[in-house]
């Protein structure tokens, strides 16, 4: 009997010589992304690839991507949910598709696996277009990547997929916590960790959390208006809000979409910010007429905040040691109206040079390893691995212990991370202090709210407990 022919693989055939690739296939190759015109789940596709296959960031891309390719806001908005959806749920998704494809999906090309995983994500999780809609389009995306025979595969196990019963049958394993991982799509070495640390019923709140896609919260500028004013100018903006839960000047936007163009934003009434990044400034709590410094200040969120609790009225030294994203901090100040911030180049231990030990106040919202903000940046939870928090921790503890040389007796530091892991927050700490033993634990300001202190000095915010961001802050003071 005559051998089945199997599609060809993936993704592996090249173009006959001398012939050129498509336009699109040169797009792609040079990292130009899809041509203008392209529909949101090629511009999705793309993405993920270049997540894959370069490491670059999902939210960095979503916000060039789609505004390049020419889409509308519906449009834009299916690409991001596309992307974030299939990078929350990737490992589950990669569990499902493994069900009915004969090949390993680890075998294919990166275009043909995402492009496997973001139909699969439709399939399971979308519910506004038809099964055989989604799959059409993407045999037709498969159709114009090499080599041409790869898209009877695509069609092949996406139709298996959406023929299974609903729903599709959970993952399981023998060993508890990788059955848990599976089923949450987490990383089992960092679901590991969550089970030791709070127990199975907790890890796994906490696990499902980190999955959700997270409100859409502002800052009230108060340089500018209330939270009050802010509601009602979102309101004439057709965009609905409601008071945040913990933060006072936190609003909840209700289908909010895109929010590129919306005037309250533009005018500098209020700023995109998670209520945990907004507490982070409230564990500081610096008065007016205080001299304060931000060690790690771009973007600029927490920054420009600093100087709205002082109302404008003292000195917000702004450091960071790139010079690209020292000026998103420029930008970010123009716009809030932040005008007692001067921003520095250079790091904490150049700060701590020129200035000396001055500062009423000093915040270092330290580089870390995002695990507490995995719900707005899931390609996060693939990309670390758990040799990386020592890693992180070296540095941290450094930062940490130069910015300690700005602080005067008396005044404060908080310490913050977006982090729950320990290595990062407790550990780097307890090294700091015991380098410095002049700091000592603080209580925070009343502003921080009880769900949110873990003993009278530190801060931590969680998804499944507090539904905002993970943070971590300890605050420090330097007695005589």
């Amino acid at each position: 009997m005559a051998r089945r022919s199997r599609p060809a693989e993936p993704g592996r055939a090249r173009p006959a010589p001398g012939t050129a690739p498509p336009a699109a296939e040169r797009a792609r190759r040079s990292g130009a992304g899809p041509p203008r015109g392209a529909s949101a789940r090629s511009v999705a596709l793309d993405v993920l690839v270049r997540v894959e296959v370069s490491a670059a960031f999902a939210d960095r891309l979503l916000d060039a991507r789609p505004a390049r390719a020419g889409l509308d806001a519906r449009d834009r908005g299916l690409a991001t949910e596309l992307v974030l959806g299939t990078l929350r749920w990737q490992r589950w998704l990669d569990w499902q598709l493994g069900r009915v494809s004969h090949r390993p999906l680890a075998a294919l090309a990166p275009w043909a696996r995402a492009l496997l995983r973001l139909t699969a994500y439709q399939l399971a999780f979308l519910d506004r277009i038809p099964a055989w809609a989604a799959i059409n389009e993407a045999v037709e995306l498969a159709k114009r990547r090499r080599p041409p025979g790869a898209a009877g595969y695509v069609n092949a196990v996406l139709r298996a997929l959406a023929a299974g019963p609903r729903p599709w049958p959970e993952p399981d394993a023998p060993d508890p916590v990788e059955a848990l991982a599976l089923r949450t799509s987490q990383p089992t070495w960092l679901v590991r960790r969550w089970w030791a640390r709070y127990g199975p019923a907790e890890a796994e709140a906490l696990a499902r959390a980190m999955n959700g896609t997270p409100p859409v919260v502002v800052r009230a500028n108060t340089l500018r208006a209330s939270p009050e004013a802010v509601r009602a100018a979102l309101a004439a903006a057709g965009v609905t809000a409601g008071p945040a839960r913990l933060a006072p000047e936190g609003l909840v936007l209700e289908a909010a979409g895109d929010l590129r163009g919306l005037g309250p934003l533009e005018a500098g009434l209020a700023t995109v910010q998670d209520e945990g990044a907004i507490l982070v400034g409230h564990a500081l709590g610096p008065a007016p007429g205080d001299t304060v410094a931000d060690v790690c200040a771009a973007p600029g969120a927490k920054t420009t905040h600093l100087a709205a609790l002082m109302g404008n009225r003292g000195r917000v030294i702004a450091a960071d040691p790139h010079p690209g994203r020292l000026a998103l901090l420029r930008a970010a100040c123009a716009r809030l109206g932040a005008t007692i911030v001067e921003p520095r180049l250079g790091d904490a231990a150049a700060l701590a040079a020129l200035v000396g030990p001055v500062c009423d106040g000093v915040l270092v919202d330290a580089p870390c390893s995002n695990l507490g903000v995995l719900r707005r940046n899931p390609d996060g939870k693939w990309r670390r691995r758990p040799e990386d928090l020592a890693a992180l921790a070296e540095t941290q503890v450094a930062i940490l212990d130069a910015a300690g040389g700005l602080v005067r007796t008396g005044g404060v530091l908080v310490y913050a991370t977006c982090s729950l892991e320990p290595e990062e927050n407790e550990a780097v700490v307890a090294a700091v202090r015991a380098r410095r033993p002049d700091l000592v634990p603080d209580p925070l300001p009343p502003a921080v709210p009880a769900p949110c202190r873990e003993g009278p000095a530190l801060l931590r915010t969680a998804p499944h407990r507090h539904g905002c961001d993970g943070f971590t802050a300890h605050r420090l003071r330097r007695r005589a």
